[in-house]
């Protein structure tokens, strides 16, 4: 009963946490740490003590196999080097400076225990570095560093600390630590692969949803038990179980088991992860008191835990920048990579939070090691520390740097892009499919309807929703109500007992999965929109709405004609050494610049250096315009 009430009381709290945060916009994990530090100290509330292997089993593995899941292996592969030097060897380095750190400040510690809180300490946190990234608008390669960074360095961390507390209990080379490092990952990697292509091959032979639901909920324990048994990786085979799986599952059969995984996924990491911010804060004053007892005095106490807090800080920028800059001395690098801007890697150095799995490791030190508590203090302020110091202060820094993340118009018309040429690809099939029987009106519907999701995708580009509220919108809308509509009339014939339970079921099934995908397209809309989800059911047709229509952009309707170049390129970002993402010339003085993916935005720059309004796109096949001052597609 006791148990049960604790789970359901940490369930309501994460749920009332997170919707304040949205509320207040701010972080949900950084409010969740404050209100575990503020029930840690309330009298009704026990001592919370985190028990290492329900973190490091039962927590870290389902949560590094959410991330992988929606890591593109392209993304990881095309980021490797960045990713080891930090995952690899930034945790390596670490670990021995911290360590060495720790045997200066407090004698009494042997040295492998100095080097286990170094690897303790060592890794930004996977939970830390994937929730608060990705809320503060960072640019999209500084996230897809961080994300792959702390898919892999936990890995790293737990070989070395496994290795020091190995080292406690008797001697241990550099060789071996070396040699066991490989074998683990090696292994781990090896397992991983092998437990995703068991996984892979079954769900290819099984359509059944609850069992391939309850498979992807199994996967990553079918990649970390075998791994962990065998004395390797089980976090490294995790990861590339979830980044194999998430690579292929795409492209098999099955959409419905599809939105099932993406939806059970999505409610296990966001309890998981909230979970593991709550009950940092929950140990606060347990660790606190155990450590104050401690003979050091707490003056001396809390002046050591303070030094090794701005060590771990300190560090990272000393190693990101000469990690992100000393390999483009390589003639081979530098040719064939952009210069990078210094602000990337500087952000990137300021967002090293340290986390749950800090915590849950410190408590693997072995209960004779001198000043224990004192250690374990220390890793509670280096997680609460960099949590509270760098969590709060990154959306500034963001700002301050100059940053920007990822540009929704931009991303708009990379949807649009993408969206017409897998149509085209559809009605290119159609027509190759067609039989003499078919009637010209199911050929016509197939061919609106595919036209019309590709026109939605379009119409996104145009002035923002609070200004026009494009046709897709307002159908979707006014399909949810008729939705709405239609399911009550069904549940009201059930009521009465007028058709079997199995077609009633069947039926509302249907408009379960047509609310499905036109719940999906207003969430994105929300997101677009800053948050706010469009008003849909009765009241929105009851109540008049007060959109204002702009009239048709007077630049584009007169628009000069003119013709793309046939070799088109950026000379801003040829003579940078920048690489394009996407060309677009200006219509007025036929200047051609990069978009605004380009690490350049050479196409942004000439608009506000020139106040040109009309652009268009040079790239094969591609026609359209756009006006910067009014935010119309032409």
């Amino acid at each position: 009963m006791n148990l049960a009430l604790t789970l359901l009381t940490i369930v309501a709290v994460i749920c009332a946490g997170s919707a304040l945060a949205t509320r207040w916009r701010m972080s949900a994990p950084l409010l969740l740490v404050v209100i575990g530090v503020i029930g840690s100290y309330l009298p009704f509330i026990p001592p919370v003590r985190l028990i290492p292997e329900m973190v490091l089993i039962g927590i870290l593995p389902p949560l590094l196999y959410a991330a992988a899941l929606r890591t593109p292996a392209v993304q990881f592969r095309a980021l490797k080097r960045p990713i080891a030097l930090l995952s690899v060897g930034y945790v390596i380095f670490g670990t021995v400076t911290v360590g060495l750190l720790v045997a200066w400040l407090v004698p009494d510690v042997p040295l492998p225990a100095a080097f286990a809180l170094g690897a303790v300490v060592a890794p930004p946190d996977a939970v830390a570095a994937t929730s608060i990234a990705r809320r503060v608008g960072m640019p999209r390669r500084a996230v897809a560093v961080l994300e792959g960074e702390s898919l892999v360095n936990d890995a790293t961390a737990l070989v070395l600390l496994r290795s020091s507390v190995a080292a406690l209990a008797g001697s241990i080379s550099l060789l071996e630590i070396a040699f066991e490092f490989v074998v683990a990952a090696a292994g781990g990697a090896l397992i991983g692969a092998c437990a995703a292509l068991v996984l892979l091959g079954i769900r290819k032979r099984v359509r059944n949803v609850p069992i391939n639901t309850a498979m992807s909920l199994a996967a990553p324990f079918v990649a970390f038990l075998p791994a962990e048994a065998l004395h390797t990786s089980g976090v490294l085979a995790v990861v590339v179980a979830g980044l194999i799986i998430g690579t292929r599952t795409p492209a098999m059969p099955g959409s419905a088991s599809r939105l099932s995984q993406r939806t059970n996924w999505a409610t296990v990491q966001f309890l998981l992860e909230n979970a593991v911010f709550l009950l940092i804060g929950l140990q606060v004053r347990s660790i606190v008191d155990a450590a104050l007892m401690d003979p050091m005095g707490p003056v001396r106490v809390w002046t050591v835990c303070g030094i090794i807090l701005l060590a771990v800080i300190v560090l990272r920028p000393v190693w990101v920048f000469p990690a992100s800059y000393l390999p483009r001395l390589v003639p081979r690098i530098r040719t064939t990579e952009p210069p990078l801007p210094w602000q990337l890697p500087a952000v990137i150095a300021w967002a090293g939070m340290r986390g749950v799995v800090t915590l849950a490791a410190v408590f693997v030190l072995p209960e004779d090691i001198p000043h224990r508590p004192v250690l374990i203090l220390a890793a509670l302020v280096v997680a609460a520390g960099t949590l509270g110091i760098q969590g709060f202060s990154l959306p500034w820094v963001v700002r301050r740097l100059g940053l920007r993340g990822p540009d929704r118009r931009e991303d708009a018309l990379q949807r649009a892009l993408l969206v017409r040429q897998s149509t085209a690809a559809g009605l290119g099939q159609l027509e190759g499919r067609i039989l003499a029987e078919d009637s010209p009106e199911l050929l016509g519907m197939l061919r609106r309807r595919t036209k019309e999701w590709s026109a939605a995708a379009w119409e996104r580009l145009g002035p923002p929703e609070e200004q026009l509220q494009t046709p897709s919108q307002r159908y979707f809308e006014l399909r949810m109500v008729m939705l709405g509509a239609e399911r009550r009339e069904v549940l009201k014939l059930r009521r009465q007992g007028l058709y079997a339970a199995e077609v009633v079921d069947e039926v509302l099934e249907r408009l379960d999965s047509e609310e499905a995908m036109l719940e999906t397209f207003l969430a994105e809309e929300a997101d677009e929109a800053g948050g706010t989800v469009p008003a849909v059911g009765p009241a929105a047709l009851a109540e008049p709405r007060d959109r204002p229509v702009r009239d048709e952009c007077a630049h584009l309707q007169d628009a000069p004609e003119r013709q793309a170049p046939a070799d088109p390129q950026c000379r801003d970002c040829a003579r940078e050494g920048t690489t394009p993402v996407h060309l677009r010339m200006c219509l007025e003085c036929g200047e051609v610049a990069c978009c605004e993916s380009s690490p350049g935005l050479h196409a942004d720059r000439h608009f506000r250096n020139t106040g040109h309004p009309l652009m268009r796109s040079v790239e094969p096949g591609e026609s359209w315009r756009w006006c910067y001052l009014d935010e119309v597609l032409g």
